[in-house]
């Protein structure tokens, strides 16, 4: 049984936007075309694939399961086709990168503008989320993620500084009235801006390295935020005297160079290795991302 090309990207385009009229900004086609072709490959098929309520759009069973098939075989088709369209004189196409925010925040504004600049036939779409996501089944080409949270079948390509630390501060009036801690442990005793991951995780304990001592403290909080999402607002909490902030070093910078945030405890700063921009090695590699692979190889 035969189903037509555009009526399973027209299924794969709303399952994953969970509406026609979302799936219709994302395609430039229309609800109302999308929906018929859903309901011809559903036809076809002789199975419901979506839940359609007048407020949400869900897979069924059968639909999640075409979903997870049908997705990165798609997305094979559309590189194949990127393959031979990247023969022309400049490559082309979408490159589409899934990112923590704190790469969104902190890696990608230095190489994106120069990467468009030098590729303007490429268009790029960032989806910064901190949820670990099968990049090719959700339509993504490429992810930037840090070292122990790679996956093994992956192909792994530096991105950004190489050596990244975490780094704790709070305003100086918060300091002036509570003092500055001079050791780790001294944490224990001050109130702190803690965060939490998307899996529901404290971002606890942190870790602190001078001279091969490792020290783990679980700092009290009075603030709880997201990490990545929410982490502005527990740096708007540091700046306004709420407590001390451990975070990326590069987030806090601009505020340690203003003054408005004192840092604490830097000869305890443990650094880590910086991220990594991966992709499968099992699929081909489409003109896009093969440009952005090696304009960011180019800037080491």
């Amino acid at each position: 049984m035969r189903a037509d090309l555009e009526d399973l990207n027209a299924f794969v385009a709303v399952a994953r936007a969970r509406g026609f009229r979302d799936a219709a900004r994302h395609t430039d086609v229309s609800a109302s075309t999308l929906s018929e072709a859903v309901q011809r490959l559903e036809t076809r098929l002789g199975v419901r694939l979506l839940h359609r309520t007048t407020r949400s759009v869900t897979p069924t069973e059968a639909g999640a399961l075409l979903m997870a098939r049908l997705a990165p075989a798609l997305s094979e088709v559309e590189a194949a086709l990127e393959v031979v369209d990247g023969l022309r004189d400049r490559p082309s196409g979408t490159l589409r990168l899934n990112v923590p925010v704190s790469a969104a925040r902190l890696t990608l504004p230095s190489i994106l503008p120069g990467f468009m600049t030098a590729y303007p036939d490429i268009r790029v779409e960032i989806d910064a989320e901190d949820h670990l996501i099968d990049v090719l089944a959700s339509g993504n080409d490429a992810g930037i993620r840090y070292d122990e949270r790679l996956e093994q079948d992956m192909i792994a390509v530096p991105i950004g500084p190489r050596i990244q630390r975490y780094a704790t501060a709070a305003a100086p009036a918060y300091f002036d009235r509570h003092g500055r801690p001079e050791h780790p442990r001294d944490l224990l005793g001050h109130a702190c801006i803690l965060g939490r991951f998307v899996t529901g995780a404290l971002a606890s304990p942190w870790e602190f390295e001078r001279k091969g001592d490792v020290v783990r403290v679980e700092p009290q909080s009075r603030l709880v935020v997201r990490v990545g999402g929410a982490s502005d607002l527990g740096v708007d909490a540091a700046l306004a005297g709420i407590g001390i902030i451990h975070l990326f070093e590069d987030w806090l910078r601009p505020h340690f160079e203003s003054g408005r945030l004192e840092p604490v405890l830097a000869e305890w700063w443990q650094p880590f290795t910086g991220p990594f921009l991966y992709y499968s090695g099992s699929r081909l590699v489409p003109p896009a991302l093969r440009a952005f692979i090696d304009y960011i190889k180019g800037l080491r």
